[in-house]
């Protein structure tokens, strides 16, 4: 009875105002709604994993360097290696030396054990193409880190004329007793005698 007479009382109120009652429920719900969606999305945003980038990946793809492949392989260009690749990598990296380089005279001139450098380019020559006096190998040391000394393995003949006592012939000898294991091989292969050794001994180098 107590509630018929209330009911009775705010009848006229509660159909005069029906829409904003309503509408003010509905605020409420959503508001509501919207206070637990914050709530939860905030857990979860702190319950993330991240994931940052490995600084030893990004120090891996920092030690690359570039080389310019170009004269008698298949693929001539500019190649992306690994720091401290070989001439054989580069080599590789280019398809291989093609049906027309000149192969005895990379097996003289070029030592495949050299260690590349950034910026450096290697070229071999063709087949009855008249090398002269530029090397097969620009921009880095022939002597795979033996500073400005001669690399007796793998230097060309214009570069071992530049030693002191060493001529056109005895180049030439030099580049014939290829490979050698240590710079005493040219006196041990009488490439040059005593004096001529004497003084380019702390010039040479075998790697």
């Amino acid at each position: 009875m107590e509630f018929q007479k209330l009911l009775d009382k705010y009848s006229p109120f509660i159909k005069r105002n029906i829409l904003t009652l309503i509408m003010g429920a509905l605020g409420m719900i959503f508001f509501a709604y919207g206070l637990m969606g914050l709530l939860v999305s905030s857990k979860t945003a702190s319950e993330d994993i991240v994931f940052e980038a490995s600084s030893e990946k990004s120090s891996n793809e920092e030690k690359i360097i570039l080389v310019d492949v170009e004269g008698a392989v298949v693929k001539p260009g500019l190649y992306k290696l690994p720091l401290n690749s070989r001439i054989q990598d580069g080599l590789v990296a280019a398809g291989g030396m093609s049906a027309l380089a000149n192969r005895e005279y990379v097996a003289k001139n070029l030592n495949l054990a050299i260690k590349l450098t950034d910026g450096g380019k290697i070229y071999i020559p063709s087949v009855g193409e008249s090398v002269g006096s530029s090397s097969v190998l620009s921009g880095f040391s022939q002597t795979g880190g033996g500073g400005d000394l001669v690399n007796i393995n793998s230097s060309s003949q214009a570069q071992l004329e530049a030693l002191p006592g060493i001529g056109p012939v005895t180049a030439a000898k030099i580049i014939g007793g290829r490979p050698y294991g240590l710079v005493d091989d040219l006196l041990s292969k009488k490439i040059v005698g005593s004096k001529v050794f004497d003084k380019i001994k702390d010039k040479i180098t075998v790697y």
